[in-house]
C-alpha cells in the first residue's frame, strides 16, 4: 500500500463519488478506480460498496478510513516541516465562506495571507446550505476551515473561534404602521409576515431563537438565499425583515427600528474540525485571520 492509494481511497470515501474524487485529486476516474482495486487486493478486503448511487464504505472501509486519514495528515505535516526549512510554506487550505460576510473583509484577509505565504493555494467555497452545510463539510473533511454563524451553540466535533458580531434590526417599508417609531418590543411582532433566510442559516437561527425565547409566534412567508436582497423585498411590500445594519447602507424606501426584549446578535466565527490537527498552512491562515481581525477591532 502507498500514499497515492490511500489518498484516492480517502477522496472517494469523503466525496461519496468516484467522479468528484477524481476531480479532487486531479486524475482520471479510471486511475482512481484502479488504485483502489489494487489496494483492496493488497488488503484482501472490499473497501467500497459500488452498488448504490452514492459510493458507501464497507465495514472494512469504515475501519480503514480514520487510519488512512491519519497517515495522510502525518505525511502532509512531514512535507510541510521540510518545506518550511527549505524555503517557504506550501500546501492547500480549503475554506468555506458565508454569502453575507461584509463584517470580515475576506479579499483583504486573503491578500495579506498570500503576501506572507505565496506558495499556499487557498480554495474558497461559498455556503449553499448556510452555516449548517458548512459544518457538515468540515465534519466530512471537505473543508479545513470555515467562517460560520452558530448562535445555537457549537456542534460536537467542531472547534470555533469567535471573531465578530452584528446586531440585527427590524426593517419595514416606509408606509408600514411601525415606520413612525424608532423601536418596537418583540412581543408586538407576532403575526406579521417576515422575510428571512432558509433554515440552516445563522441569521435565521438568531431570529428563530429570539422569538422562541420570547414565546412570540413568527410567520416566515418568504425565504431568501441572498440576504442582500432583503431590503429590496421589504421595500416592495413582501414583508418585514431582521437584517444586520452593515448591509443597509443608504437604503431608501425602508425604515429601521431597534427590537427590544430580544437578543439579536448575529455572531461570525472561524470553525475547524476538532478531531484533526490543522496543517501548517491551515495554522498559518488561522493566525492571519486573528491578527487581521485584532487590527480591525474598535479600540
Amino acid at each position: 500500500m502507498d500514499l497515492r492509494q490511500l489518498e484516492y481511497f480517502v477522496a472517494v470515501a469523503e466525496e461519496g463519488n468516484f467522479t468528484r474524487a477524481a476531480a479532487r485529486v486531479h486524475v482520471v476516474q479510471s486511475a482512481v478506480s484502479a488504485a483502489i482495486k489494487t489496494l483492496e487486493r493488497e488488503l484482501g478486503a472490499t473497501l467500497l460498496d459500488r452498488n448504490s448511487k452514492r459510493v458507501l464504505l464497507t465495514d472494512a472501509g469504515e475501519a480503514l478510513l480514520p487510519k488512512a486519514q491519519a497517515v495522510l495528515d502525518a505525511a502532509t505535516e512531514a512535507r510541510n516541516a521540510v518545506e518550511q526549512v527549505s524555503g517557504g510554506l506550501t500546501g492547500t487550505v480549503r475554506i468555506g465562506t458565508l454569502t453575507a460576510m461584509t463584517l470580515i473583509d475576506l479579499p483583504a484577509l486573503l491578500g495579506e495571507f498570500h503576501r506572507r505565504h505565496p506558495g499556499v493555494l487557498v480554495r474558497t467555497s461559498a455556503a449553499t446550505g448556510g452555516s449548517a452545510g458548512l459544518v457538515e463539510q468540515l465534519l466530512d473533511r471537505r473543508l479545513d476551515l470555515s467562517f460560520v454563524s452558530l448562535p445555537a451553540g457549537v456542534p460536537d466535533g467542531i472547534v470555533l473561534d469567535e471573531l465578530a458580531h452584528s446586531v440585527m434590526d427590524l426593517v419595514v417599508p416606509d408606509d408600514h404602521p411601525l415606520a413612525r417609531r424608532t423601536e418596537v418590543p418583540i412581543t408586538e411582532l407576532a403575526g406579521m409576515d417576515f422575510i428571512d433566510s432558509p433554515l440552516g442559516y445563522g441569521n435565521r437561527a438568531v431570529a428563530d431563537r429570539a422569538f422562541a425565547d420570547a414565546a412570540v409566534p413568527r410567520r416566515v412567508t418568504l425565504e431568501m438565499s441572498d440576504i442582500f436582497t432583503g431590503v429590496d423585498f421589504v421595500r416592495n411590500g413582501l414583508g418585514i425583515a431582521l437584517l444586520p445594519g452593515y448591509i443597509l447602507g443608504g437604503a431608501t424606501g425602508v425604515t429601521t427600528l431597534r427590537v427590544t426584549g430580544a437578543d439579536l446578535r448575529w455572531p461570525i466565527g472561524l470553525a475547524r474540525p476538532a478531531g484533526r490537527a490543522p496543517t501548517a498552512a491551515t495554522r498559518a491562515l488561522i493566525a492571519v485571520v486573528h491578527e487581521v481581525m485584532a487590527r480591525s477591532a474598535p479600540a
